[in-house]
């Protein structure tokens, strides 16, 4: 479901855009003598021998003395937080080490290189086996089997894009497919005829209309929603329940970060950062803030809950890492699926992958 992220890091002219640029069999990231021609990471989705699907990020060298040397590395930092797989380009600087440990920190695999003996067919087979070994698992776990009819409510708000269905929603409606289940589509508006056509063993939705789907069901239908399977397969989903448990002990003036893992322009009907907050202040005033893309806090102490989304777009690295940051911190995390249902007071009644 994720393309694996590769990330190469290194002293800045260590000779990592030469490197990636290998890697990828084109030109990736523009390569010059001047140390710190690579500012921001540079992104490029590729497939590769062994390894399939992949991105493979060239980072700003650390170790620069410039202006913006400390914008670089911190913007490189960032990077751990999504990367499967490391290469660390040893060159021979002080903070090589540094870097290393840094990246054993945080649980992430490191294939370390020296810049000057890189030949691309060895290294590629060597990312690959570095690679965390994980069976294939599936979004809807063991809530479907073989020629369950399975009912799929899909809001087509203003946050829907136009011509298109979100990711999660075409995720679980090949998902299905694939496990030869019948599914069925509808809206919350069309939710009513299409219960009385069709007979199903489980409902998963949208979570934004958990109440109304809920109210519309018999109590004894299974109901999930696709945040929900996406907090089964990229977190923990038992650390997400036991955080949105927390919810009700929040007193006024609790400090909420609600942490988006893309960067799209809100909408007024947006999940994050209006419809929460919105349903978290009904009877209290909270201190919210909001976190998008890669902006995640390093400092989380001051935070009595972290909100976040469902990661449709982002990697399981990212949520898993901040996951653990969370933990870390003594700080109870939660996502948006498992959050609106405790908020709904269905929380119980949901059915997890």
């Amino acid at each position: 479901m994720d393309r694996v992220h590769i990330a190469f890091f290194g002293a800045t002219n260590s000779g990592k855009s030469t490197l990636v640029n290998a890697i990828a069999g084109q030109k990736v990231s523009l390569v010059s003598e001047q140390p710190g021609t690579t500012t921001d990471p540079v992104k490029k989705a590729i497939e590769l021998p062994d390894i399939g699907p992949c991105v493979l990020v060239d980072t700003a060298g650390y170790g620069d003395q410039g202006s913006l040397g400390q914008e670089r590395e911190r913007l490189t930092r960032a990077v751990i937080d999504s990367t499967d797989v490391a290469v660390l380009l040893r060159s021979g600087h002080p903070s090589d080490n540094e870097w290393a440990a840094l990246l054993q920190k945080a649980d992430v695999p490191v294939v370390e290189v020296n810049p000057s003996e890189v030949e691309r067919s060895h290294l590629i087979r060597r990312i690959s086996e570095a690679l965390p070994k994980e069976e294939h698992s599936y979004l809807t776990g063991r809530l479907v089997k073989p020629g369950d009819t399975v009912l799929l409510v899909m809001p087509q708000d203003s946050e829907a894009p136009k011509g298109r269905i979100i990711l999660p929603q075409v995720q679980v409606l090949r998902e299905l497919l694939d496990r030869n289940c019948v599914p069925v589509c509808c809206t919350p508006e069309s939710l009513k005829d299409a219960l009385e056509k069709a007979s199903p063993d489980l409902v998963i939705t949208d979570s934004q209309v958990f109440p109304l789907v809920n109210a519309s069901i018999p109590s004894s239908l299974p109901l999930t929603s696709f945040s929900i399977l996406l907090a089964g397969a990229k977190g923990d989903i038992g650390v997400f329940v036991e955080g949105a448990k927390s919810i009700p002990s929040l007193r006024p003036g609790a400090h909420v970060l609600i942490a988006e893992a893309c960067t799209h322009v809100p909408d007024t009907e947006d999940i994050g950062r209006v419809k929460i907050p919105a349903l978290l202040q009904k009877e209290i005033s909270l201190n919210i803030d909001i976190a998008a893309g890669d902006d995640f806090p390093e400092d989380l102490s001051g935070y009595d809950l972290i909100i976040q989304c469902g990661g449709c777009v982002a990697g399981t690295a990212v949520i898993r890492s901040r996951m653990r940051k969370a933990l870390l911190a003594g700080v109870p995390i939660t996502n948006y699926g498992i959050a609106l249902a405790q908020l709904s007071g269905i929380l119980d009644r949901v059915s997890l992958p």
